[in-house]
């Protein structure tokens, strides 16, 4: 009979439209698509209607259905909610009243069966009936209210015990440590900083306690709120967030499981190959094996061999780590990535100086060397710089880039042996023979503690100017430390001007202004004045 009124009902109101050609069955049934509303009683979703259905729009579908079953669960009578089918729709009632009417557009987009769809919206409907009458029973909410007193009692007590385990933990902590830290040492010395870690863990365990707290006042929450029908739909929605969660992580883990034990077997093979590429090195770089890979170029080899493969082993974990595929991990990349290419230019840049330098073995550590102004001994050869420490013990740092750019001058390649060269220049007029001022350079030489006799010292006339010649020292020393060097080369100094004040030659560069009075010539019979001396019969062709 409910049927058959509504049948009637509905043909009634679209009587007028047959006599114009509309499809009347049809659009009656399936309604027109509208702006969606959703129908909520008792903080319960029913339904969310999105077609305009007999004139009226969703909105007013929703406000229609509200007031007819919000008047029936007023009354005392007992409600049966039941689905009725009605051409292509279904109706839902409650009692023996039409409490609201499911079209087939009222799916939406994503469609389906509409019987599927108002039995879901009956069992709401139901749950609403049932949750009313208990919210009308005082014996339920005595019940309800009882066990939310007993479970904010647990509640309480779990919260307290979790803060005595804290406080008792937090206790137990620095006996803890302090067993540990004699336990990890290396020799004498304690590997491990136990006030940082003591810090670390406090912090750790803060953050666990403050965790279960969290999560119990959440079920607590939860439970009170479940209990009373008003508002158990809070209650059951905070169950199914949380679990919701819980899924979600163990999801994502599960997931993330294949592709990090991919990433985890890619680096032992990396690993693996990265070992066998050093001992490999280490094997080719003996003598005789290989002219460029030598000892000094060892390091910086296995290094580069090493940081390739390990950068070939990312690129192929890359997109087996979890989450390399998202929006924020991509534009992370891009990130990283502008901020190199625009701010490690010159870093770049000193590093392939660096390797320069390395393997074209221009400098290495224990020479001693001139970098343009610079002078002193390398006592390391970095990646981005090298470090010199001149005579006056000061200590330079520069640039690689500025070296490969530089006239470098090596003092210590081309010495027989171990050692540096050590020279001076001295400027003396013509009217010295130039073989006294060589053979008293080289007794100057010979009187300096540090310089070698063999090879023997040289003197090399390097000029010859408008008034005096110039004479360059050049002599060998025996290795040392740069602070020596600068004394050998200030006691090689003092034995010049001693020796040439033995012999009565000045240290002077003369100047004239004008034609001197008497000519400035050495005579043959003043050429070999002391200290030289001239030379056997076999050597006057020299």
């Amino acid at each position: 009979m409910k049927r058959l009124y509504c049948l009637l009902l509905i043909l009634f109101t679209l009587q007028p439209l047959a006599g114009h050609g509309i499809d009347v069955a049809g659009s009656a049934t399936d309604g027109v698509p509208g702006e969606p509303a959703e129908l909520t009683i008792a903080n319960r979703s029913i339904f969310i209607f999105h077609a305009t259905l007999l004139g009226e729009t969703p909105a007013a579908r929703v406000q229609r259905a509200t007031a007819v079953i919000e008047e029936a669960l007023r009354g005392t009578d007992e409600l049966k909610v039941s689905v009725d089918p009605i051409l292509n729709s279904h109706l839902v009632l409650l009692g023996e009243r039409r409490a609201f009417i499911i079209a087939p557009q009222d799916l939406g987009l994503a469609g389906g069966d509409t019987r599927e769809a108002a039995e879901q919206a009956a069992a709401m409907l139901r749950l609403v009936v049932d949750e009313t009458g208990q919210a009308r029973s005082l014996r339920f909410l005595l019940k309800a209210a009882g066990y939310s007193v007993l479970a904010t009692l647990i509640y309480v007590v779990l919260i307290k015990g979790t803060n005595l385990a804290r406080r008792r933990l937090q206790g137990l902590l620095p006996q803890l440590m302090r067993e540990r830290a004699r336990q990890i040492r290396l020799g004498q010395m304690p590997l491990l900083d136990m006030q940082l870690v003591y810090t670390v863990i406090e912090r750790l365990l803060r953050l666990l306690h403050w965790g279960v707290v969290l999560l119990l006042s959440y079920q607590w929450l939860s439970f009170v709120l479940s209990q009373f029908p008003y508002t158990r739909p809070w209650g059951e929605s905070l169950n199914v967030h949380l679990i919701d969660l819980l899924r979600y992580l163990l999801d994502g883990i599960l997931q993330a499981i294949p592709g990090i034990a991919v990433a985890i077997i890619i680096f032992f093979i990396a690993r693996g190959i990265s070992g066998f590429s050093r001992r490999l090195l280490e094997r080719m770089a003996r003598p005789g094996t290989l002219k460029w890979l030598t000892e000094e170029t060892l390091q910086p080899t296995t290094r580069l061999t090493s940081l390739a493969i390990w950068l070939f082993a990312l690129v192929m974990a890359y997109p087996y780590l979890p989450g390399s595929g998202t929006d924020a991990f991509k534009g992370l990349s891009v990130l990283l990535g502008l901020m190199i290419s625009l701010g490690a230019s010159s870093i770049v840049g000193q590093a392939a100086a660096g390797l320069i330098l390395t393997y074209s073995r221009t400098l290495k550590a224990g020479e001693y060397v001139r970098v343009g102004d610079h002078e002193g001994t390398v006592t390391e050869v970095g990646m981005f710089n090298t470090t010199i420490r001149t005579g006056l013990g000061e200590v330079l740092t520069l640039p690689n880039s500025m070296i490969t750019g530089s006239v470098t001058r090596n003092f210590s390649r081309v010495v027989q042996g171990q050692g540096y060269i050590v020279d001076t220049v001295v400027t003396i007029g013509y009217d010295t023979p130039w073989r006294q001022v060589e053979a008293m350079l080289v007794e100057a030489a010979k009187r300096t503690d540090g310089i070698l006799e063999k090879p023997r010292p040289q003197v090399f006339q390097t000029g010859l100017s408008d008034f005096y010649p110039e004479y360059r020292l050049v002599a060998q020393a025996v290795p040392s430390e740069p602070r020596p060097r600068a004394e050998l080369l200030s006691l090689l100094h003092g034995n010049i001007q001693d020796v040439f004040n033995e012999y009565g030659v000045q240290i002077m560069s003369p100047h004239y202004l004008g034609d001197p009075a008497q000519e400035k010539w050495v005579p043959h019979e003043r050429w070999f004045t002391a200290p030289a001396r001239k030379p056997d019969v076999g050597q006057q062709g020299e």
